[in-house]
């Protein structure tokens, strides 16, 4: 198993006592010899190679219980231990930020997270992020809820970059039943995402694993489904509207795996536009002319993975109800998809 300790700085607001945090890497069957300073910054998500080469100046790295050198050349099966130094958390603060919110009643609330927003601290961004947002806005309604863990009343996550609807509890009792509807696969999550190019067919249902990528351990990758790597991951998609060079689909998940649907599409060999991690935010040219323009240009507009949470289903967590919502395209996705209708339509028009 891998955790994944951040850039050993402190926060805002002076020097703090370091505390260690450890993890360990198995070093894969296939893995070509690296140094292990090289190895373990590609690895480790936010490590630096000066913080890593610190680290094993100082000891805390052992290759199969034993010190080694930054030059050491990692090996297939070879066992890593590190500990990293870094601060403790801070305390939570409430911070006054706008957040849109779609619903709210005494047991929670759904909000439409912008595009850019984080949903809770880590080290390296501890403030304002949605969490800071909710303390603020629940108020001293907030003490039931476990601020010292740094997500209060957060049921589920959003990547940073993924705008859309998420679940906020305003309980322990909520928060728990909340939970339980994901961890049962009774809440229904509706995705929309324009993608490069149309998938063949235009609906179906991907099913992967998905894990860590044994070359990047801060990228998912898709393993043979339900084989010893990885998680069990499924995605329903459905292109809704075909434009030829671009599609915009709808996307189902199933489960939830990090990363999945963007692991997902990238599986499909149909990235999602922008996304800079699965390869959907690279200069492409296309079959018409200044295709080169036309995508830098849309690129700029949309500096992100294309990807909305655009619709949610559960039920409200004391009565039973069922609650259903809905939150429109942002601003930069509803643009840059009408900006490829009007490149697609005078395409067919000449």
């Amino acid at each position: 198993m891998q955790n994944h300790p951040q850039k050993n700085e402190c926060p805002p607001g002076g020097d703090l006592a370091l505390e260690p945090k450890k993890l360990t890497l198995q070093v894969s069957r296939v893995q070509c010899p690296m140094r292990i300073d090289q190895y373990l910054t590609r690895q480790v998500e936010n490590a630096t190679r000066n913080k890593v080469q610190e680290a094993i100046e100082d000891g805390r790295v052992l290759v199969n219980g034993k010190s080694v050198k930054s030059n050491y050349r990692v090996k297939s099966c070879d066992s890593i231990e590190m500990t990293f130094l870094r601060p403790p958390a801070p305390e939570l603060a409430p911070e006054d930020i706008p957040i849109d919110i779609v619903y709210e009643d005494s047991d929670l609330m759904v909000v439409n997270k912008a595009p850019g927003m984080v949903v809770h601290p880590a080290f390296g961004n501890w403030t304002g992020t949605l969490a800071n947002a909710i303390l603020h806005h629940f108020g001293t309604d907030a003490e039931e809820l476990e601020t010292d863990e740094l997500r209060p009343g957060i049921v589920h996550r959003l990547d940073k970059d993924t705008s859309g609807l998420i679940i906020v509890a305003r309980n322990p009792t909520a928060l728990h039943r909340l939970a339980r509807q994901f961890a049962d696969r009774k809440v229904s999550k509706l995705y929309t995402a324009i993608l490069w190019g149309v998938p063949e067919p235009q609906e179906g249902t991907i099913h992967t694993n998905i894990g860590r990528s044994r070359r990047d351990r801060k990228v998912m990758a898709n393993f043979p489904y339900e084989g010893l790597e990885g998680k069990t991951a499924i995605t329903d998609y459905r292109v809704t509207e075909n434009l030829h060079w671009f599609s915009l689909a709808e996307l189902t998940l199933h489960t939830g795996r990090t990363h999945q649907i963007r692991a997902h599409m990238q599986h499909l060999g149909h990235q999602i536009l922008g996304d800079t991690t699965y390869g959907g935010a690279s200069l492409r040219t296309l079959d018409f002319p200044r295709s080169e323009s036309f995508v830098k240009n849309l690129l700029d507009l949309l500096p992100r993975q294309a990807l909305h949470a655009a619709s949610l289903s559960f039920h409200q967590p004391t009565t039973g109800r069922p609650l259903s919502f809905t939150a429109p395209l942002p601003e930069d996705m509803a643009q840059a998809l009408e900006k490829i209708r009007v490149i697609y339509r005078s395409a067919r028009e000449a």
